[in-house]
Order: C-alpha cells, then structure tokens, then sequence
C-alpha cells in the first residue's frame, strides 16, 4: 500500500444543486464549462494534482500546504473578477477547504480520514472564503499566507473538535511578495473594489499558464489584461476586458473578442480565457428534456440516438447515451450506461453518477448508489453517508417502496465503511 502526507483541496460551487433544478441542461453544462475552465488552470500553476472533478466539485492534492492555500486565494479572486460582470444565472460563488495529512494512494485516487476531514470542513466553509484546518496552519508558511482562526467545530463523522483558519481578506499587514491599495475613494476592503485577497496568490501566474487551451495563451495577451499586474491597473485593464466581452455577448453587431473554428466563441475574462460550445448530440439531447409533446419527444429521441451513433468513441457514445436515457427519466437505463463510460475512465460520467445521489428522483438515488458501489467510486463516500443517513426526497421503505438509504448502505460496504 502507497501512502503520501498531502494537502487536500475540496472546492465546489454554492447551491449549485438547487441551481441545477431551475436551469436547463445546456446553461448547467455551460455553467461547468466556465468553472472547470476557471478553476483548473490555477489549480495546476501551483502544482495541484486534480484526482477528481465531480460536477462543481474538485477533489485536488499539493505537495505544499501553502501552495495550496495560494491556489485557493487565487481562484477567489479569479472568480471575483469574472463575477464582476457576470449576468446572476452565470456567477459562480465557490467555497475551498483545506486539510493536510497521510493518505493511501489507491488506482489514481486517495483515501482516509484527512480526505473525510477535507470534506466535511467543506460542508461548514462560506462561499468566497478559502478555510484550512490547523493541520495545514501549522505546516504552511505564515510569511506567505495571512491567517485567522475560524473556530472549533465538531464535524459529521470526525471525532474530537477541529480548529478551523480561514485567509483574511484584505488589506493585509504582512510583508508580502505583493499588495493591492484600495481603490482612491475607497475606505475599505469591504467597498469590494479590489480582489478579495489581493491578488497576492494569483500575481505569481505566469499570464500564459492561465489560458485554456494551447494556442490561446498569445491571444489572451493580447486581449486581455495581465494576470501578474497588480492595483489599479489590473482592476483597468480587466474591466475594460469584461466591457468588451459583454459587449460581444449582448450586441450580434458588436465584433466578437475572438472567434474559433466550429463556431465555439472564446471569451476573455480578463483573467483567461473560457471556451463555450456544445454538440449536436448534446444539443438534440437537451431537447428531449425540455419537449413535453409525445411526438416532439419521439422525433428528438431518433434524431438524438441517430446522433450519438455516428460518434466514433464508444465511450463517449456511452457517456451521450445516459445523458439521453436521463433526460427520458430512465434511470435504470441511464446508470447503465454511465457505468460503462466510468468503467473507461470516463470523469463526466464518474461524476454524473455522484451528482445523482442528490437527485429528487429515488429511483436515480437507487440506482446510482448502486453503481457507485459496484465501481468502488471512493470520491462518492460523503455523498453516500450523507444520502444513507438524511435519505432523500420521496423515500419510502417496504415491499412496494424506493429506499435508496439502503442502496447507499450497501455500497459504503463495498466501499469498506
């Protein structure tokens, strides 16, 4: 058995799951799409290791407990400044937690008590802020990374008391490789006219290692303002960035910041880059979720299913056929074939299956519990102790009944509970 001492980061995005209820399939995939797009990059400028991106979720591992940390005060002024223009349905409001310790190293994936205790800090984080435990407080560099005690909280599962940090926001009385003044006619760091932290963590990013893709790094240089640029002249330069972009979004006469081929549109937040686009399968997909007349929904099905077989990876044809199957309600069907794309190491599907453990469907509880268990899916354990303990929407017990708490029970004993 491998086993390493590593900072573990949870991330994920606030009431992402009841968003997901009032939203339609493609702004969910889209909403995704700029996240993953956001966040990952940062994640690797520091080192991180990304075992797991489960829906609004990341499951991330550093060497360093302080660039771990980094990572998290970069990604909340990252999202500080997308947020700044973003329409409300498009914000992304993430909570990062923190925790440090000897893991075992298991089929690119990590298991223990420092993962669980990762998690749960997660549980009781705030959107925007970055909590570590004292595990990490201890071990990181205090020079680097300015801290605050939280407090001590018992947490679901852990025993004893946790002392939880947090990073203050700014402005801070530290020495530090770099700090943002206040905007002129602003009193405080509370006015919101700067990043959260100052872009103390997120000044050390190459601008290049922000880009999304491997030939978009020039033009977000030259679009874009630079990432290392700090006080007033990079609140300037990305705003007039965002303006532009908005822009381009809202006006069809306005040029566009940048076009790629296949017709996807590159959008510059000022701090990189997002790439939006979607398939026509997927697209044929969401319409089957949103027709309600039978035989609109039967044209689409065809049209979707004649779409997924022309894909030419048949574990994205996979992936595709449980979106369909889902959005025609057929779970079973659905998990089946989820099951089949993970088992090919399939992230999406993976992390499909978890977000389904919350679904207010009982029987997509059921069946992907059941799954999860099968596939020994370690990353699903808080979602399965949480769904075997509160249960879910529409839960019954007996002959006739859905109980996913009991699926969720089997399978954290396939898990080794």
């Amino acid at each position: 058995m491998k086993t390493a001492n590593l900072a573990i980061v949870f991330t994920d995005i606030k009431g992402f799951t009841e968003r997901t209820s009032q939203q339609t399939l493609e702004e969910n995939q889209r909403l995704l799409k700029a996240h993953h797009n956001l966040l990952a990059p940062v994640f690797k400028a520091f080192g991180g290791r990304i075992i797991k991106s489960i829906g609004d979720a990341f499951l991330v591992t550093f060497e360093s407990p302080t660039q771990a940390v980094l990572s998290g005060m970069a990604i909340q002024d990252r999202l500080w400044q997308y947020n700044r223009t973003a329409p409300d349905a498009e914000r992304l409001d993430v909570r990062v937690a923190i925790n440090v310790g000897e893991v075992r190293l298991e089929s690119n994936d990590i298991f223990g008590e420092p993962v669980n205790i990762a998690s749960r800090v997660e549980s009781i984080a705030e959107a925007g802020e970055v909590y570590f435990t004292e595990a990490v407080y201890l071990a990181m560099n205090k020079a680097e990374v300015p801290s605050q005690e939280v407090g001590s909280f018992e947490l679901k599962g852990i025993p004893g008391k946790i002392r939880v940090f947090h990073v203050p926001r700014a402005p801070y009385r530290v020495e530090a490789p770099s700090v943002v003044h206040l905007v002129p006619g602003s009193e405080s760091s509370d006015t919101q006219e700067q990043p959260p932290f100052a872009n103390l963590a997120l000044s050390r990013i190459p601008e290049s290692a922000l880009a999304t893709g491997p030939d978009l790094a020039a033009t977000a240089a030259a679009l874009g303002s630079r990432a290392a640029t700090l006080g007033g002249q990079l609140m300037a330069r990305t705003r007039t960035a965002l303006q532009s972009v908005s822009a381009g979004r809202s006006t069809p006469s306005v040029s566009r910041p940048l076009m790629l081929g296949g017709g996807m549109l590159a959008l510059v937040l000022g701090l990189g880059v997002v790439v939006l686009g979607d398939s026509a399968a997927e697209n044929a997909i969401e319409k089957v979720a949103k027709t309600s007349s039978r035989e609109e929904k039967k044209e689409a099905t065809e049209k979707a299913r004649r779409l997924i077989s022309e894909e030419k990876d048949p574990v994205e044809r996979s992936w595709l056929s449980g979106q369909l199957a889902e959005a025609a309600g057929d779970f079973d069907r659905a998990t089946d074939h989820y099951r089949t794309a993970a088992r090919a190491q399939h992230g999406d599907a993976e992390d499909r299956l978890i977000e389904l453990l919350e679904h207010e469907s009982c029987s997509a509880r059921r069946h992907a519990a059941g799954v999860l268990g099968e596939l020994r899916v370690a990353s699903a354990r808080g979602k399965l102790e949480d769904l075997a303990e509160d249960g879910g929407p529409g839960e019954e017990s007996g002959f006739f009944g859905c109980d996913s708490r009991a699926a969720a029970r089997k399978a954290l004993e396939k898990l080794g509970r």
